[in-house]
Protein backbone atom coordinates (compact mmCIF):
# COMPACT_ATOMS: atom_id res chain seq x y z
CA UNK A 1 0.00 0.00 0.00
CA UNK A 2 2.50 2.46 0.76
CA UNK A 3 4.71 1.57 -2.43
CA UNK A 4 1.23 2.00 -4.32
CA UNK A 5 0.96 5.69 -2.40
CA UNK A 6 4.60 6.55 -3.84
CA UNK A 7 3.75 5.12 -7.43
CA UNK A 8 0.49 8.04 -6.96
CA UNK A 9 2.49 10.94 -5.51
CA UNK A 10 5.37 10.66 -8.42
CA UNK A 11 3.52 9.55 -11.55
CA UNK A 12 1.40 13.37 -11.94
CA UNK A 13 4.49 15.24 -11.04
CA UNK A 14 6.91 13.60 -13.73
CA UNK A 15 6.77 15.87 -16.29
CA UNK A 16 7.24 18.95 -14.24
CA UNK A 17 10.20 17.07 -12.04
CA UNK A 18 12.81 18.32 -13.99
CA UNK A 19 11.81 21.88 -13.07
CA UNK A 20 11.49 21.29 -9.56
CA UNK A 21 15.06 20.35 -9.17
CA UNK A 22 16.12 23.55 -11.11
CA UNK A 23 16.66 25.51 -7.69
CA UNK A 24 19.32 23.49 -6.70
CA UNK A 25 21.24 24.89 -9.84
CA UNK A 26 24.81 24.24 -10.72
CA UNK A 27 25.68 22.41 -7.45
CA UNK A 28 23.23 19.89 -8.01
CA UNK A 29 25.54 18.94 -11.14
CA UNK A 30 28.97 19.26 -9.31
CA UNK A 31 27.13 16.87 -6.49
CA UNK A 32 25.91 14.20 -8.93
CA UNK A 33 29.52 13.93 -10.70
CA UNK A 34 31.00 13.43 -6.87
CA UNK A 35 28.51 10.80 -6.42
CA UNK A 36 28.85 8.86 -9.01
CA UNK A 37 32.75 9.25 -8.93
CA UNK A 38 32.27 6.90 -5.78
CA UNK A 39 30.62 3.96 -6.70
CA UNK A 40 32.78 1.38 -7.93
CA UNK A 41 32.99 -1.69 -10.03
CA UNK A 42 31.10 -3.07 -13.34
CA UNK A 43 28.07 -3.31 -12.28
CA UNK A 44 26.18 -0.57 -10.73
CA UNK A 45 22.35 -0.18 -9.74
CA UNK A 46 21.04 3.45 -9.42
CA UNK A 47 18.08 3.04 -7.53
CA UNK A 48 15.83 5.92 -8.13
CA UNK A 49 16.31 6.34 -11.48
CA UNK A 50 13.60 9.52 -11.90
CA UNK A 51 13.97 10.80 -14.75
CA UNK A 52 17.11 10.13 -15.70
CA UNK A 53 18.75 13.40 -14.21
CA UNK A 54 22.27 11.60 -13.58
CA UNK A 55 23.08 9.96 -16.62
CA UNK A 56 25.31 12.64 -17.56
CA UNK A 57 27.76 11.23 -15.21
CA UNK A 58 27.39 7.70 -15.60
CA UNK A 59 30.91 6.26 -15.75
CA UNK A 60 31.66 4.58 -19.12
CA UNK A 61 33.07 1.51 -18.20
CA UNK A 62 30.10 0.23 -16.07
CA UNK A 63 26.81 -1.78 -17.00
CA UNK A 64 24.32 0.10 -15.28
CA UNK A 65 20.68 -0.50 -14.03
CA UNK A 66 18.68 1.80 -13.35
CA UNK A 67 15.06 1.27 -11.33
CA UNK A 68 12.62 3.46 -9.97
CA UNK A 69 8.77 3.00 -8.65
CA UNK A 70 6.99 5.37 -11.01
CA UNK A 71 6.12 4.37 -14.58
CA UNK A 72 5.70 7.81 -15.96
CA UNK A 73 9.28 8.74 -14.22
CA UNK A 74 10.97 5.64 -16.29
CA UNK A 75 9.38 6.85 -19.57
CA UNK A 76 10.93 9.93 -19.15
CA UNK A 77 14.23 8.69 -18.63
CA UNK A 78 13.70 6.08 -21.49
CA UNK A 79 13.14 8.98 -24.05
CA UNK A 80 16.66 10.92 -22.54
CA UNK A 81 18.36 8.00 -22.69
CA UNK A 82 17.39 7.31 -26.12
CA UNK A 83 18.52 10.99 -26.83
CA UNK A 84 21.83 10.93 -25.77
CA UNK A 85 21.85 7.28 -26.61
CA UNK A 86 22.97 5.65 -23.61
CA UNK A 87 23.04 2.49 -22.66
CA UNK A 88 21.21 1.66 -19.34
CA UNK A 89 18.51 -1.36 -18.37
CA UNK A 90 15.53 0.58 -16.68
CA UNK A 91 13.47 -1.68 -14.82
CA UNK A 92 9.68 -0.69 -12.79
CA UNK A 93 10.35 -1.87 -9.47
CA UNK A 94 10.07 -0.64 -5.58
CA UNK A 95 13.09 0.04 -3.74
CA UNK A 96 11.39 -1.71 -0.53
CA UNK A 97 11.94 -4.71 -2.49
CA UNK A 98 14.31 -5.74 -5.26
CA UNK A 99 13.67 -8.49 -7.99
CA UNK A 100 17.25 -9.18 -7.76
CA UNK A 101 19.53 -11.77 -6.28
CA UNK A 102 21.64 -11.08 -3.55
CA UNK A 103 25.27 -10.01 -4.45
CA UNK A 104 23.75 -8.95 -7.87
CA UNK A 105 26.12 -5.42 -7.90
CA UNK A 106 29.13 -4.23 -6.88
CA UNK A 107 27.87 -0.63 -5.57
CA UNK A 108 24.54 0.50 -5.29
CA UNK A 109 23.55 4.51 -5.55
CA UNK A 110 21.14 7.24 -5.24
CA UNK A 111 20.54 10.63 -4.81
CA UNK A 112 17.73 12.39 -3.62
CA UNK A 113 15.70 9.20 -3.06
CA UNK A 114 15.53 8.41 0.81
CA UNK A 115 13.06 11.29 1.51
CA UNK A 116 10.72 9.74 0.02
CA UNK A 117 11.09 5.98 0.55
CA UNK A 118 8.28 4.88 3.10
CA UNK A 119 10.00 2.55 4.63
CA UNK A 120 13.90 3.98 4.32
CA UNK A 121 15.27 1.37 6.77
CA UNK A 122 14.06 -1.45 5.05
CA UNK A 123 14.65 0.38 1.48
CA UNK A 124 18.49 0.43 2.53
CA UNK A 125 18.56 -3.29 4.17
CA UNK A 126 17.69 -4.19 0.49
CA UNK A 127 20.51 -2.31 -1.44
CA UNK A 128 22.96 -4.22 1.30
CA UNK A 129 21.55 -7.23 0.25
CA UNK A 130 21.89 -7.08 -3.16
CA UNK A 131 25.40 -5.09 -3.19
CA UNK A 132 28.55 -8.01 -3.26
CA UNK A 133 30.52 -8.11 0.04
CA UNK A 134 33.36 -5.33 -0.52
CA UNK A 135 30.51 -3.12 -2.34
CA UNK A 136 29.61 0.53 -1.69
CA UNK A 137 26.60 2.07 -1.27
CA UNK A 138 27.13 5.80 -2.18
CA UNK A 139 24.15 8.20 -1.10
CA UNK A 140 22.94 11.95 -2.04
CA UNK A 141 20.40 13.26 0.00
CA UNK A 142 19.29 16.02 1.83
CA UNK A 143 18.75 15.52 5.04
CA UNK A 144 17.24 17.41 8.49
CA UNK A 145 19.69 20.36 8.83
CA UNK A 146 21.50 20.17 12.13
CA UNK A 147 20.68 23.65 13.46
CA UNK A 148 17.83 23.93 16.09
CA UNK A 149 15.83 26.59 14.36
CA UNK A 150 16.29 25.76 11.11
CA UNK A 151 15.22 21.75 12.16
CA UNK A 152 12.57 22.48 13.74
CA UNK A 153 11.35 24.54 10.45
CA UNK A 154 11.81 21.56 8.66
CA UNK A 155 9.74 19.22 10.81
CA UNK A 156 7.04 22.17 11.00
CA UNK A 157 7.04 22.29 6.94
CA UNK A 158 7.21 18.44 6.03
CA UNK A 159 3.53 17.52 6.81
CA UNK A 160 3.08 19.96 3.85
CA UNK A 161 5.22 19.23 1.83
CA UNK A 162 4.67 15.33 1.87
CA UNK A 163 1.25 16.21 1.00
CA UNK A 164 2.13 18.37 -1.90
CA UNK A 165 5.24 16.12 -3.11
CA UNK A 166 5.66 13.39 -1.27
CA UNK A 167 8.89 13.81 0.29
CA UNK A 168 10.14 14.40 4.07
CA UNK A 169 12.21 17.49 4.45
CA UNK A 170 13.39 16.19 7.82
CA UNK A 171 14.91 12.72 7.30
CA UNK A 172 17.50 11.59 9.63
CA UNK A 173 19.01 9.69 6.37
CA UNK A 174 22.54 9.04 8.82
CA UNK A 175 20.86 7.58 11.40
CA UNK A 176 18.65 5.46 8.91
CA UNK A 177 21.51 4.17 7.32
CA UNK A 178 23.27 2.80 10.98
CA UNK A 179 19.59 1.62 11.95
CA UNK A 180 19.94 -0.98 8.55
CA UNK A 181 22.85 -2.10 9.55
CA UNK A 182 25.57 -0.78 7.43
CA UNK A 183 28.93 0.20 7.92
CA UNK A 184 29.13 3.65 7.81
CA UNK A 185 32.59 4.85 6.13
CA UNK A 186 32.28 8.14 5.31
CA UNK A 187 29.49 11.55 5.42
CA UNK A 188 30.87 14.70 3.32
CA UNK A 189 28.72 18.04 4.15
CA UNK A 190 27.98 19.65 0.65
CA UNK A 191 26.52 23.15 2.03
CA UNK A 192 27.25 24.92 4.55
CA UNK A 193 23.92 24.30 6.92
CA UNK A 194 24.39 20.69 6.72
CA UNK A 195 21.73 19.97 4.59
CA UNK A 196 23.06 17.77 1.59
CA UNK A 197 24.88 15.01 2.63
CA UNK A 198 27.08 12.33 0.38
CA UNK A 199 27.06 9.30 2.36
CA UNK A 200 29.35 6.24 1.37
CA UNK A 201 28.75 2.86 2.96
CA UNK A 202 29.30 -0.82 2.74
CA UNK A 203 26.96 -3.91 3.66
CA UNK A 204 28.00 -6.11 6.65
CA UNK A 205 29.02 -9.27 4.77
CA UNK A 206 32.45 -10.85 4.59
CA UNK A 207 34.84 -10.85 2.05
CA UNK A 208 35.43 -14.75 0.53
CA UNK A 209 39.15 -14.28 -0.41
CA UNK A 210 39.18 -17.68 -1.52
Amino acid sequence: MAAETARRRYDPIAPVYDLLQCPMGRASASWRKRLWAEAKGPRLLEAGVGTGRNFPFYPNSAKITAADISPRMLARARARASRMDLEVELREMDIQSLGYPDNSFDSAVSSFVFCSVPDPVRGLKELARVVKPGGRIVLLEHVRPRGRVLGRLFDFLTPLVVRLFGFRLNRRTVENVRRAGLKLERVDYLDRVGIVKLIVARPHKEVDDG
